[in-house]
């Protein structure tokens, strides 16, 4: 036994059925081991950044962590961004980076580099393998970082020697972490706060879950607070008979008057809400200085059960029932992002996954699927654009008796476009709806924002992605996905019907 069979074996026994890889030289003992290890399936992605991303995708909704393979330090690099969303994302994250053998380390050969220090920004734990026979308890301690509360990434950089060289033995056991508890006080601190009035609940985290929007629910119905979730979240449910909260505006003016007037704003799962960016004459936290902070339960901390204690404390019902809401019907005439997100909130399938990369055509769906089937979605959490064609391949893969529904902006589904190809090849449940504006739209807003009334041809160009026009349904065809393209809202709806009644990938590019 190598010490990569050991390393896949110690995956394989916490759990780890699927390894997201884009390999080269220095992992061919671990691709060789794949071979051998039968009970995980290599999935290959012919960009890290769609490893990286899928990796998140799977884990968010299988609930363990995700195994991605990458080739030294530019193979990282490459998958960085993704591993930035997921880190944001709180996801349970194992990346396995192969190195050149420890005794070649010293030759400073072209494709070394520096992978600890890559490495540290986006990950919560990092170890570099010294010897074989260590691989399977550093693969153990990796997965227990991994899988510690909230959950993060642990990144295990493995020598090439150290996975072909012999390291006999067992599996090493990972040991399950869970969340911690909260303290009777701060339970009583909430019940304090919510009674005094003007009170909101920031919701997140696991307790987005169904367990802890119930519990939120009972909490509302008991004192009148006002319930919040932030504007990008990383696993939400959602839809009809799905208690419904209020969603934290993206920009920071529109942000900072929701929670305007509020005297306390409780933390349940989540941290105090600050802008995407700072602005001239701006701030970075968005509720107001005279709104008192209250953290009833950190992102490690069980915020799900502190939810529910707060309930029982406050003498709430024991359920709350969730108000009829009309879902709406499929739309005709224009298509614009008013019909794009009526026409998919109409047809989607009750249980469906939507990741929602949409940007600023999504906003519009969003609000209308509260009263679709319920559904579960997937939010682009870390704000690095590209994590949406991925992370659908992840979501896939891990559930794949659902159907997963990619709402998808054109400009951030470039970066990750070879995930199409993923999806081909796997035969993915996978329906993409490409949101097509030819431009960088949230560029071009923000250039507005900043003032520039008349953009001139450098500002433009910057934000155009036209002279030449994409062809979505040319690209997908070539990395095949079958895929339509639609003008008008009718068209949509029926190119809709037929790509979620049909198995397999689907791309509509939706002109807007």
């Amino acid at each position: 036994m190598t010490g990569a069979d050991r390393l896949l074996q110690t995956a394989r026994a916490s759990g780890v059925d699927v390894c997201f890889a884009n390999p080269g030289t220095t992992e061919m003992p671990l691709v060789a081991a794949l071979d051998r290890t039968p009970e995980i399936r290599a999935v290959l992605g012919l960009f890290e950044g769609v490893c990286t991303g899928a990796a998140d995708g799977y884990a968010r909704m299988a609930g363990r962590p995700a195994l991605a393979l990458l080739h030294l330090g530019p193979g990282f690099a490459n998958g960085i961004a993704n591993l930035h969303n997921a880190r944001r994302a709180g996801t349970p994250m194992l990346v396995v980076v192969g190195d050149h053998a420890t005794w070649h380390a010293a030759a400073d050969a072209p494709l070394a580099s520096d992978i600890v220090s890559l490495a540290n920004p986006v990950s919560g734990w990092v170890r570099s393998v010294r010897r074989a026979e260590d691989v399977a308890a550093d693969t153990a301690a990796a997965l227990e970082a991994a899988g510690s509360p909230p959950g993060q990434v642990a990144t295990l950089i493995v020598p090439a020697d150290c996975q072909w060289e012999t390291a006999d033995g067992a599996p090493v056991p990972v040991r399950a972490s869970r969340p911690s508890a909260v303290s009777g006080e701060r339970i009583d601190a909430a019940v304090r706060a919510l009674r005094a009035g003007d009170a909101a609940l920031l919701v997140g985290g696991p307790a987005l879950g169904a367990r802890g929007l119930r519990a939120a629910a009972r909490i509302r119905a008991a004192c009148g607070a006002r319930l919040l979730h932030d504007a990008f979240v990383a696993r939400l449910e959602h839809g009809a008979q799905v208690p419904e909260l209020e969603r934290i505006p993206y920009f920071p003016e529109q942000a900072a008057q929701a929670l305007g007037g509020l005297r306390t704003l409780l933390l349940a799962g989540t941290r105090d809400p600050v802008a995407f960016f700072g602005y001239p004459g701006g701030r970075s936290r968005i509720a107001p200085d005279t709104c008192a902070r209250l953290g009833l339960a950190a992102p490690h901390e069980d915020a799900v059960g502190a939810l529910e204690a707060l309930a029982d404390a406050l003498g709430a019902p024991a359920a709350v029932a969730i108000p009829e809401r009309a879902r709406p019907s499929p739309p005709s005439g224009t298509l614009d992002v008013a019909t794009l997100g009526q026409a998919l909130a109409a047809l989607q399938p009750e249980n469906a996954i939507v990741v929602d990369e949409g940007l600023t055509s999504s906003a519009a769906w969003f609000a209308a699927s509260a009263a679709s089937a319920p559904h579960t979605v997937l939010g682009l959490t870390g704000g690095a654009i590209g994590q949406g064609l991925p992370c659908a391949v992840g979501a896939a893969l891990a559930c794949p008796d659902r159907r997963v529904i990619a709402l998808q902006a054109d400009g951030s589904g470039l970066f990750t476009l070879q995930a199409l190809w993923t999806m081909a090849r796997e035969q993915l449940d996978v329906v993409t709806i490409v949101c097509a504006n030819r431009s960088y739209r949230i560029l071009q807003v923000e250039a507005a924002r900043a003032g520039i009334a008349a953009p001139g041809p450098a500002t433009r160009a910057l934000s155009d992605l036209t002279r030449p026009e994409l062809d979505w349904t040319t690209l997908a065809t070539g990395l095949g996905v079958p895929a339509v393209r639609v003008d008008r809202a009718e068209a949509l709806v029926a190119a809709l019907s037929r790509a979620l009644a049909t198995p397999g990938p689907t791309l509509v590019e939706a002109l807007l």
